[in-house]
């Protein structure tokens, strides 16, 4: 396998220009912590492993639908928006594996993360200038810089520095990253300069020169061959939700309607049934729940059982799915049910079914509740 560089720089100014999500790859799921630690093992020069690049070759580009990279990361709607190809003529990348790293790059560089802790905070990513790095050899996990998602304008105590790492794209030298904060660091002393000077300069490196992403390029055209790389890629990682993978096949079976946006639609608006009970179903149970609530199909989660034809019918009953699950869930938060009471999630798709038989349905018209997707109480 031939791998090849690429400056971190180069990445971040293609995203969703030249570089892309396939529908198999999952939403990003990182939390702050981790995206902080990425940028100190960039920034302490510590391999931060391999990317698996799909090329597409610009004829085909249409053919599989493709997602954008998320820049402004809000934890209440975590959803990729669906790109648009037009314009774009030439070859694009989808990223197989890599793309938590990446999308990481993208937030911290030139995007926000927003977040609840007491209320709602929109954060960017800033770096200590006057924090001196210290390698703790006896602890690997340390990390040795001090990067940190923080408000804008939010006060700085004595020794800190706080320096926006997004601001490093826009100079092209280091001298000149230098010169832009020559006049806020007036004030203190000269190691203090030296130290905000030096690590200055360290990132602008890692960022504009070092070929820090290293990656194999995939050149087939061939789906079923992608899938089975991706799978492999993905296999020693973080296992991704069964779902993640059926979504891309049911995508692009379904004529009418767009099934991972109906999909995670479904999903989020079930979650905020039930009056606050804090529910956390997931899309595997809406794929699980189409298998079981539609007539004549086998209910085993096994990828066979989504054939095109078995998606075409989930899809034809896909208003009495939504339907029949949000009464379901309405009706045992009547009960009482909290997430924590309901041993398995499974359990309730015989109560959906025998609603579904009985056409127990709830009488009023549809509403919108953010998306519109759930009929009312």
């Amino acid at each position: 396998m031939e791998y090849r560089a690429l400056r971190i720089v180069d990445v971040v100014k293609g995203f969703n220009k030249d570089y892309f999500l396939p529908a198999i790859q999952r939403e990003f799921v990182w939390e702050i912590e981790q995206i902080e630690t990425l940028f100190d093992s960039i920034l302490g020069d510590y391999p931060i492993g391999s990317f698996l690049f799909w090329k597409v070759d610009e004829k085909n580009k249409n053919e599989w639908t493709t997602y954008e990279f998320i820049r402004q990361f809000d934890n209440a709607k975590p959803h990729n928006p669906e790109a648009n190809l037009t314009g774009i003529t030439r070859d694009i990348f989808l990223v197989l594996d890599g793309q938590q790293r990446l999308s990481a790059l993208f937030i911290g560089l030139k995007g926000s993360y927003r977040f609840f802790h007491y209320r709602w905070r929109t954060t960017k990513l800033y770096l200590n200038l006057l924090k001196r790095p210290v390698p703790d050899e006896s602890n690997p996990q340390e990390l040795t810089y001090q990067f940190s998602f923080r408000e804008p304008n939010q006060a700085g105590k004595n020794g800190e520095f706080w320096y926006e790492v997004g601001k490093i794209l826009d100079f092209g030298d280091a001298e000149d990253a230098k010169a832009g904060v020559k006049g806020l660091i007036a004030h203190l002393s000269e190691p203090e300069r030296d130290n905000v000077n030096k690590l200055i300069g360290r990132l602008h490196n890692r960022i504009h020169n070092s070929q820090t992403i290293n990656y194999y390029e995939e050149k087939s055209q061939d789906y079923d061959k992608v899938l089975t790389i991706f799978v492999r890629a993905n296999s020693a990682g973080t296992p991704l939700e069964y779902s993640d993978l059926l979504l891309s096949t049911a995508t692009a079976k379904w004529e009418n309607l767009n099934a991972r946006e109906e999909i995670t639609r479904v999903t989020d608006d079930l979650n905020s049934l039930g009056g606050g009970y804090g529910y956390k179903f997931g899309k595997d149970f809406v794929l699980k729940a189409s298998l079981y609530l539609t007539q004549d199909l086998p209910i085993q989660y096994m990828v066979k059982n989504f054939t095109r034809s078995n998606l075409r019918r989930i899809e034809d009953n896909w208003e009495n799915i939504k339907t029949y699950l949000a009464t379901t869930v309405r009706l045992v938060a009547k009960f009482g049910y909290r997430w924590e009471n309901i041993v398995t999630e499974l359990a309730l798709l015989p109560i959906s079914f025998w609603l579904m038989k009985k056409k127990i349905r709830q009488k009023n018209s549809w509403v919108s509740s953010g998306s519109g997707s759930l009929p009312s109480e």
